[in-house]
């Protein structure tokens, strides 16, 4: 039976996932697996973007190793958005793979608005206010150091990057290359006026390509360490576009939550919308698979558990631990705003939840289980509130909310949000993204028909628990 690769890296960790269908539904094995994370370079937070290239083909090469299982016949490649490599005329890589949570574009995005108001940047792109857009990483490398946006002949974002370390293709996909707030919105295209106005180079963005389209075969040198040859097509390459995939939703009056570092909670809409009320909702218009938009709000997620279970120690405190802390002080009353750009790389994040409920009012110093309670809350009453948002920019009244991904096993904030929305959560698969990422792939191969057969598949293939709101 054939079987197809999903390469899903995230900020901590990647993973090799191979799926098939049998007997008409989808099987998954995890084949390899790897650490991943920002490292300090050159004062900067930075990925190890040669060791990502390393671990993306020595995963291509475990799968050879399984006896089980035929090779796959093709691999896709996802990861988080925004961030972005620069090659010269050499297919030299220039500078660090500089991270999201550096600090570099501390201030930029006010010093853009003399060039361009924020107002009309949105009315263009569609894309939220976040410091770490790619828009304002370029602004920051420009005033940083010039000379690099000079010598680039390619920009690669992060999945960009990769697929061309395993082919030698430089090419943007669209869902990730959405992220960037350089594309425009109704258009789907690079806004090359934009670019123009903003002085950065033209030349070094590619045409865009759509998931599933195909890039290549393996270099000769990648070949030769996988140990053989398969085809390298695009994924969804942000991971939310493929997770999004995955939501097994009944009907269209389902909200979609992505649920891991990041909490991506929206709805997939035929176009994009720009209005002023969005903008200040703090909305974004993301670009989807057959050029769907993915409308959603970038909530800070699961990011705050998992810097508290770093602080507290990993190897003694699992997330089942922390919700059970978390439910010992249930009924401790305080709450933060948890997109907080105060959280977003704190040296300490319970001393920061500290801080933000001290200003709240909240003056008695917290316990580690009320910080938790507080989390896991906050995080509940911020998906209601988004979903109020959702309903009342789109006139729309939404009947279910559907999660995916790793924040799908965690029960205590699954009944929360059923909770705090009034809605039936339906909680599953964990393993979305790659899921999203590798029906793609099928339906280019044409094992599936389209995306209805794939969330049809998917539905049958993976248990769904359901949380109903508790009077």
């Amino acid at each position: 039976m054939k079987t197809y690769l999903a390469v899903d890296i995230g900020a901590s960790s990647g993973r090799h996932i191979l799926g098939w269908l049998e007997d008409g539904k989808l099987k998954l094995s995890e084949v390899h697996r790897f650490k991943n994370g920002a490292v300090p370079r050159g004062g900067h937070r930075c990925w190890d973007a040669d060791g990502l290239c390393k671990s993306v083909l020595k995963g291509i090469a475990k799968c050879a190793e399984n006896e089980e299982l035929e090779n796959p016949v093709s691999v896709a490649i996802d990861t988080w958005g925004v961030d972005f490599v620069l090659l010269d005329e050499n297919m030299n890589r220039i500078g660090e793979a500089v991270a999201y949570r550096d600090s570099r574009t501390d201030g930029i995005p006010e010093e853009l608005d003399s060039v361009i108001r924020f107002e009309e940047l949105y009315a263009r792109t569609g894309i939220q206010k976040q410091t770490f857009n790619t828009v304002y990483q370029l602004m920051a490398l420009k005033k940083e150091d010039p000379a690099q946006l000079e010598k680039a002949e390619h920009f690669l974002m992060i999945p960009d990057f990769l697929a061309y370390s395993l082919t030698g293709v430089c090419a943007n996909e669209y869902t990730e290359a959405s992220t960037s707030a350089l594309l425009h919105a109704e258009n789907k295209t690079w806004d090359l006026e934009l670019m123009k106005k903003l002085e950065i180079p033209t030349k070094i963005f590619h045409p865009l390509k759509m998931a599933g389209e195909p890039l290549g075969n393996l270099t000769e040198a990648a070949k030769k360490t996988a140990g053989f040859d398969l085809l390298v097509r695009c994924a969804p390459s942000h991971d939310t576009a493929s997770a999004f995939l995955a939501v097994p939703a009944k009907d269209e009056n389902a909200v979609f939550l992505s649920s891991g570092t990041w909490s991506l909670l929206g709805v997939e809409l035929e176009k994009p919308i720009t209005t002023k009320d969005s903008m200040e909702q703090n909305f974004t218009n993301e670009g989807g698979y057959e050029y769907r938009y993915r409308y959603l709000r970038n909530i800070m997620g699961l990011w705050m558990l998992q810097s508290i279970r770093r602080e507290l120690g990993e190897t003694r405190f699992d997330f089942g631990t922390l919700s059970m802390l978390a439910k010992s002080a249930d009924s401790y009353p305080g709450r933060v705003d948890v997109n907080d750009q105060r959280f977003l790389a704190p040296h300490n994040m319970q001393e920061a939840v500290r801080l933000v409920l001290k200003e709240n009012g909240f003056t008695e110093a917290p316990t580690t289980a009320q910080i938790l309670s507080c989390v896991y809350h906050s995080l509940a009453d911020c998906y209601a509130e988004s979903i109020k948002g959702l309903e009342k920019i789109t006139g729309k009244k939404y009947t279910s909310l559907n999660i995916v991904g790793g924040g799908s096993q965690d029960e205590y904030l699954n009944q929360l949000t059923a909770n705090a929305t009034g809605l039936p959560v339906y909680a599953g698969p964990p393993e979305g993204t790659a899921i999203g990422n590798l029906v793609v792939q099928m339906i280019a191969d044409g094992e599936l028909r389209d995306v209805q057969h794939a969330r049809d598949v998917i539905r049958d293939s993976f248990k769904i628990k359901v949380f109903m709101p508790e009077k």
